[in-house]
């Protein structure tokens, strides 16, 4: 997966060092929320917990909180 599969809508938020997108996948047209985490910034601390974060979102199944899709690394060293 990577970046140009979407087409960015909106931005949804945005914190210190991310920020989370309204976006639409270009294959099926469906609309998602996509984060973007600065890697690169981060200590080695943070980094084990923006993977930890992806590990945690990827393990929840209810149905009033939205799936979580899957995680991709860009160029810029960016956790998608």
């Amino acid at each position: 997966m990577s970046l140009g599969q979407f087409e960015v809508l909106t931005v949804v938020g945005e914190g210190a060092y991310s920020q989370v997108f309204r976006v639409r996948r270009r294959k099926d047209m469906k609309t998602y929320a996509l984060k973007k985490v600065k890697i690169q910034p981060l200590s080695e601390k943070e980094k084990q917990n923006a993977l930890n974060e992806v590990r945690l979102l990827a393990s929840i199944n209810h149905p009033n909180i939205i799936s979580y899709k899957e995680a991709f690394l860009d160029d810029d060293k960016c956790l998608w």
